[in-house]
């Protein structure tokens, strides 16, 4: 892949989340979601890449774009695949929560798992505890290496956990052991992220959330030297055929970095729709003029980026909320 292509999916999430934060505390999280969805297909458009969706809106009879097989791109290579989530996190942008975002990740062809839609149990942390964790060791055995790898006390951690009942022994089993825990209602692609960025706090992510979220966030960590370790849990015999007709031979099987992410490189960019750890949301300013803040990252080189841009919004007629 061109490096090149970085900045070209930063674009992307750009008009994504500027499309998207017009909803914001609307009460409306299917318009935001759709204005994400609309304006990130349109400037896919002028991307210089083959890429095919292959973790999208669902597939081709539940989208009107952004499918599962839909085709991207402008140009006949990089042959790339490309997850997205338009808005990763709809009733946040809703209720005007904070932790949306618009992603992206594309991979060369063929090296991004193809996650069905359904329940993955996770566990992320950061570089320096990367080869070290196990997604079936207690979380009190975790947080006792997390907190020899990261020099803090174990009082000192920070757990982030999505707010279900289904997480409550997580939960207990962190208060349990002196750790922090950050609660959150909606959006783990960003939750795991966090863990591998100093500046956010988090040391650890662990739960069961969304798989196709799930291989998003590890194409993020694989450019930052983390780790996510998975495993998918169907939960009737639909989704068990489901996994089996993937080539998963054990659907229960663990999920490493190499079996969601395959390869050396791949490419990740978000941009924040509403404030949250990892980037702060979209602001409108004065004289019809937006602020975006976005990241992008690339794994065969280890460099990521923070960007500040400013856009002239009559310049994107597309973007303003009728």
């Amino acid at each position: 892949m061109d490096r090149e292509l970085a900045m070209e999916l930063v674009r992307v999430t750009e008009v994504a989340a500027l499309g998207s934060a017009r909803w914001l505390g609307r009460g409306k999280k299917t318009e935001a979601d759709d204005a994400a969805t609309s304006a990130m297909r349109e400037m896919f458009d002028s991307v210089s890449m083959n890429g095919t969706v292959v973790i999208g809106e669902g597939e081709m009879d539940e989208a009107p774009m952004l499918y599962i097989g839909e085709k991207l791109g402008c140009a006949p290579a990089p042959e790339v695949d490309v997850a997205v989530d338009p808005l990763e996190g709809t009733n946040l942008v809703a209720k005007g929560y904070g932790n949306a975002l618009a992603v992206v990740a594309v991979a060369d062809r063929g090296n991004l798992l193809h996650a069905p839609d359904m329940y993955m149990e996770k566990i992320a942390v950061g570089p320096r505890a990367a080869g070290k964790i196990h997604i079936d060791d207690p979380i009190e055995h975790t947080l006792k290496i997390l907190a020899e790898v990261n020099n803090k006390n174990i009082s000192d951690l920070t757990v982030m956990i999505l707010e279900r009942e289904r997480h409550k022994h997580f939960i207990e089993g962190a208060r349990s052991a002196g750790a922090r825990v950050r609660l959150f209602s909606d959006g783990d692609v960003g939750a795991a992220i966090n863990t591998a960025l100093d500046e956010t706090g988090i040391d650890l992510y662990v739960g069961i959330g969304g798989a196709p979220e799930g291989v998003i966030a590890a194409a993020a960590l694989k450019c930052m030297g983390g780790e996510m370790q998975a495993r998918l849990v169907p939960q009737n015999d639909e989704e068990y055929r489901r996994c089996v007709k993937m080539g998963l031979k054990d659907p229960r099987q663990i999920l490493y970095m190499d079996d969601l992410v395959k390869g050396d490189d791949a490419i990740f960019a978000a941009t924040g729709v509403t404030d949250g750890e990892l980037l702060k949301g979209v602001r409108y300013l004065s004289n019809d003029r937006a602020e975006t803040h976005s990241i992008v990252m690339r794994a065969k080189t280890g460099t990521v980026r923070f960007i500040k841009a400013v856009h002239y919004l009559p310049n994107k007629p597309h973007l303003v909320l009728k």
